[in-house]
């Protein structure tokens, strides 16, 4: 798997409502819904339900930190 598969993946998202579970320090997991609003060459931009805001890098899914649930 490499960076362009996974932006490619990514891009297809766009404006599809997801939830997302991200894997933080110390075991924390986080979940959230929301949609990929932007994609750029290094980083995408997920805005959540509640207007707020989070942006990932590709490597967060290269390395499974972060997936999303259809």
């Amino acid at each position: 798997m490499n960076i362009n598969y996974i932006r490619d993946k990514i891009f297809e998202q766009i404006n599809i409502k997801h939830l997302f579970i991200y894997k933080g320090n110390r075991n924390q997991v986080e979940k959230f819904e929301g949609e990929i609003v932007k994609c750029y060459s290094r980083i995408f931009i997920i805005k959540l339900l509640n207007g707020a805001i989070k942006t990932f890098s590709y490597n967060d899914f290269i390395i499974g930190n972060l997936y999303y649930v259809l």
